[in-house]
């Protein structure tokens, strides 16, 4: 059997903000830290061996992962860091108040935005600083598209090739991986494994630090 164990990163200090994250590289809060050190202890006291381990480029999911391995007492496993387990990118919105938004939009609107399935916010215009600063971070590694906005399609996209390629034949040869990332890169991973349909993952929420657990045979076939 296959053990693979999907969690969300602990709380940034933008989570904390009521906030648009996205791409924007932020640090967890206080709170974030303690949720990440409580699900370690819960990975470890539910008997889960971790063999290896993968996260996305942002800090909030590496030392979430770290947190939790520290926890796990397998800080010595081998990681893979890889930008397709990213958060959605926000566009224009990332960084800016939710609830300022919501003001602006409205409620219904900015629901689509964070939850519809082919629906993605404004995009980032030439010359935004913030368009900059991620083709710096993402400039030396090989086929990352400047992405300036995203729907949770494109998101799902990207996650379903990072399963095939790097997550899958991580899980069958270790037998235990561990994936730190984020609401909606694990919302686009969960809907490909379990098979959700768009309306089906619109209604998906996945919480900050809570472990998601799925057993595969030794077929990759998916039991629980």
């Amino acid at each position: 059997m296959k053990e693979l164990i999907l969690l969300r990163h602990g709380e940034s200090q933008w989570n904390a903000e009521n906030r648009f994250t996205g791409w924007a590289d932020v640090p967890l809060s206080v709170r974030g830290r303690r949720e990440a050190e409580l699900a370690g202890r819960r990975l470890r006291e539910s008997g889960f061996c971790c063999r290896a381990a993968c996260s996305s480029l942002l800090m909030r999911a590496i030392h979430t992962l770290n947190i939790v391995l520290a926890g796990l007492d397998c800080a010595w496993v081998p990681l893979h860091k890889d930008w397709r387990l990213n958060e959605k990118h926000y566009g224009t919105l990332q960084g800016r108040s939710k609830s300022e938004v919501a003001q602006e939009a409205g409620d219904e609107q900015v629901q689509l935005w964070r939850r519809a399935y082919d629906c993605a916010p404004p995009p980032l215009l030439a010359g935004d600083e913030r368009l900059l600063e991620q083709e710096k971070r993402y400039a030396f590694l090989p086929g990352v598209p400047l992405v300036q906005t995203e729907s949770l399609l494109d998101t799902y996209r990207r996650v379903r090739a990072c399963w095939e390629e790097e997550l899958r034949p991580r899980l069958y040869a270790t037998g235990a991986l561990l994936v730190v990332a984020h609401g909606n890169s694990l919302r686009a991973l969960v809907m490909h494994l379990r098979h959700l349909s768009p309306a089906g993952v619109e209604q998906l929420e996945i919480p900050t630090c809570q472990p998601i657990r799925l057993v595969f045979d030794d077929d990759m076939n998916l039991q629980t």
